[in-house]
């Protein structure tokens, strides 16, 4: 399993994660349709041209889902719970067709959960930067975790 158990993090921990993405055209559109989040911003090349930004801008709810994601195969692949919420996002920069995503995650806070003994909350803050090392987009998340089961290997 490539997650980590509740045990395994430490606050403070900064995870740099090698997986990257440029997103294309087609996720941008794909993705806002799918939603009905039909923003001429985002699906309207000829709109777009016409706005301050000049061209489409990236759903901010893509490059949420984008970030996140990419910080999965490094942090709770298979050990998480379930995602308890997301605080404090923002949208810094925008992103357009053809940018590439990294992404940077630290550990905030952990606490072992008082209602479910095999489970403990994380709290991680996950920072989004674009190729030009400019942050694109930043949010706070909770998760529950898993915690090591008595009987897996250390």
């Amino acid at each position: 399993m490539a997650g980590l158990y509740f045990e395994e993090f430490e606050e403070g921990r900064v995870f740099v994660h090698a997986v990257g993405r440029t997103i294309t055209e087609s996720d941008n559109v794909l993705f806002s349709c799918l939603t009905l989040n039909l923003q001429p911003l985002h699906i309207d090349a000829e709109f777009s041209s016409r706005t301050e930004w000049g061209k489409p801008l990236v759903n901010s709810l893509f490059t949420l889902g984008l970030m996140i994601g990419i910080s999965v195969n490094d942090t709770t692949l298979g050990t998480t719970v379930a995602n308890l919420g997301m605080t404090d996002v923002r949208f810094p920069k925008p992103l357009f067709h053809g940018d590439t995503v990294k992404v940077k995650t630290t550990v905030k806070s952990l606490r072992a959960s008082q209602s479910r003994p095999t489970v403990g909350i994380v709290e991680f803050m996950h920072e989004a930067f674009n190729q030009h090392g400019e942050l694109v987009a930043v949010c706070t998340r909770q998760a529950m975790m898993r915690k090591r089961p008595a009987d897996a290997a250390a």
